[in-house]
Protein backbone atom coordinates (compact mmCIF):
# COMPACT_ATOMS: atom_id res chain seq x y z
CA UNK A 1 0.00 0.00 0.00
CA UNK A 2 1.31 3.75 -1.03
CA UNK A 3 -0.32 6.98 0.04
CA UNK A 4 -0.35 10.08 -2.27
CA UNK A 5 -1.64 13.12 -1.95
CA UNK A 6 -3.53 15.00 -3.88
CA UNK A 7 -3.26 18.79 -5.42
CA UNK A 8 -6.38 21.00 -5.44
CA UNK A 9 -6.63 20.88 -9.26
CA UNK A 10 -6.41 17.04 -9.42
CA UNK A 11 -9.12 16.52 -6.35
CA UNK A 12 -11.05 18.87 -8.51
CA UNK A 13 -10.40 16.90 -11.85
CA UNK A 14 -11.46 14.16 -10.01
CA UNK A 15 -14.75 15.50 -9.04
CA UNK A 16 -15.43 16.35 -12.15
CA UNK A 17 -13.82 13.72 -14.61
CA UNK A 18 -12.31 16.10 -16.44
CA UNK A 19 -9.48 15.36 -19.47
CA UNK A 20 -6.80 17.11 -18.52
CA UNK A 21 -5.80 14.61 -15.33
CA UNK A 22 -2.88 12.47 -16.86
CA UNK A 23 -3.59 8.99 -16.83
CA UNK A 24 -1.29 7.91 -14.39
CA UNK A 25 -2.82 10.56 -11.97
CA UNK A 26 -6.46 8.47 -12.93
CA UNK A 27 -4.92 5.14 -12.06
CA UNK A 28 -2.96 6.04 -8.93
CA UNK A 29 -5.93 7.69 -7.89
CA UNK A 30 -8.38 4.62 -9.11
CA UNK A 31 -6.07 2.24 -7.63
CA UNK A 32 -8.07 0.84 -4.53
CA UNK A 33 -4.66 -0.55 -2.71
CA UNK A 34 -3.38 3.53 -2.44
CA UNK A 35 -4.03 5.21 0.50
CA UNK A 36 -5.17 8.78 -1.04
CA UNK A 37 -4.75 11.80 0.60
CA UNK A 38 -6.68 15.04 1.02
CA UNK A 39 -5.49 18.02 2.61
CA UNK A 40 -7.49 20.32 4.64
CA UNK A 41 -5.57 23.56 2.92
CA UNK A 42 -7.27 22.02 -0.17
CA UNK A 43 -10.67 22.19 1.37
CA UNK A 44 -9.61 25.93 2.34
CA UNK A 45 -8.05 26.76 -1.23
CA UNK A 46 -11.36 25.31 -3.00
CA UNK A 47 -13.58 27.68 -0.46
CA UNK A 48 -11.67 30.54 -1.24
CA UNK A 49 -11.55 30.62 -4.91
CA UNK A 50 -15.23 29.54 -5.13
CA UNK A 51 -15.90 32.97 -2.47
CA UNK A 52 -13.79 34.81 -4.89
CA UNK A 53 -15.93 33.66 -8.08
CA UNK A 54 -12.49 31.50 -9.36
CA UNK A 55 -13.94 27.97 -9.46
CA UNK A 56 -17.92 28.76 -10.89
CA UNK A 57 -17.14 25.25 -13.14
CA UNK A 58 -17.55 23.26 -10.22
CA UNK A 59 -20.43 23.79 -8.51
CA UNK A 60 -21.11 22.58 -5.06
CA UNK A 61 -17.61 22.00 -4.69
CA UNK A 62 -17.40 23.62 -0.59
CA UNK A 63 -21.17 22.13 0.01
CA UNK A 64 -20.25 18.72 -0.72
CA UNK A 65 -16.19 18.55 -0.19
CA UNK A 66 -16.61 16.19 2.89
CA UNK A 67 -19.21 13.94 1.37
CA UNK A 68 -17.80 13.50 -2.19
CA UNK A 69 -13.91 12.73 -0.49
CA UNK A 70 -15.28 10.31 1.56
CA UNK A 71 -17.41 8.79 -0.81
CA UNK A 72 -14.17 8.02 -3.23
CA UNK A 73 -12.67 6.79 -0.01
CA UNK A 74 -9.91 9.51 0.65
CA UNK A 75 -8.52 10.30 4.09
CA UNK A 76 -8.33 13.82 5.39
CA UNK A 77 -5.36 15.10 6.24
CA UNK A 78 -5.23 17.83 9.01
CA UNK A 79 -2.90 20.86 8.76
CA UNK A 80 -0.95 20.58 11.98
CA UNK A 81 1.97 23.39 13.51
CA UNK A 82 4.52 21.22 12.39
CA UNK A 83 3.01 21.71 8.68
CA UNK A 84 2.86 25.33 8.89
CA UNK A 85 6.20 25.88 10.47
CA UNK A 86 7.99 24.12 7.47
CA UNK A 87 5.21 25.99 4.89
CA UNK A 88 5.92 29.28 6.41
CA UNK A 89 9.62 28.04 6.43
CA UNK A 90 10.84 27.22 2.73
CA UNK A 91 13.29 29.08 1.47
CA UNK A 92 11.70 28.57 -1.81
CA UNK A 93 10.27 32.11 -3.68
CA UNK A 94 6.99 30.52 -4.53
CA UNK A 95 4.21 32.63 -2.51
CA UNK A 96 1.06 30.82 -2.82
CA UNK A 97 0.13 29.41 0.65
CA UNK A 98 -1.58 26.62 -0.59
CA UNK A 99 0.97 25.11 -2.65
CA UNK A 100 3.37 25.97 0.59
CA UNK A 101 1.20 23.88 2.71
CA UNK A 102 1.01 21.27 0.20
CA UNK A 103 4.55 20.81 -0.33
CA UNK A 104 4.83 20.69 3.66
CA UNK A 105 2.46 18.09 4.38
CA UNK A 106 4.34 16.41 1.65
CA UNK A 107 7.32 15.92 2.75
CA UNK A 108 6.25 15.64 6.38
CA UNK A 109 3.96 12.96 5.88
CA UNK A 110 6.45 11.36 3.30
CA UNK A 111 3.73 10.95 0.32
CA UNK A 112 4.57 11.84 -3.14
CA UNK A 113 2.02 14.82 -4.88
CA UNK A 114 -0.14 14.43 -7.08
CA UNK A 115 0.00 17.41 -9.07
CA UNK A 116 0.87 18.85 -12.69
CA UNK A 117 2.03 21.75 -11.22
CA UNK A 118 5.84 22.54 -12.08
CA UNK A 119 6.13 25.15 -8.83
CA UNK A 120 6.46 22.35 -6.47
CA UNK A 121 9.99 21.34 -8.11
CA UNK A 122 11.30 24.76 -5.82
CA UNK A 123 10.17 22.52 -2.63
CA UNK A 124 12.14 19.39 -3.55
CA UNK A 125 8.87 16.82 -2.73
CA UNK A 126 8.26 14.06 -5.05
CA UNK A 127 5.27 14.88 -7.45
CA UNK A 128 4.20 12.49 -9.72
CA UNK A 129 2.05 13.24 -12.61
Amino acid sequence: MQGFLLDTHVLLWWFTNDERLSTNAHEIIGDQSNDIYVSAASAWEIATKTRLGKLSDVPKAVEKYGELSTAQGFSHLSVTYRHGLLAGGFDAAHRDPFDRMLAAQSQLEDVPLVSRDQAFAEFYVDVVW
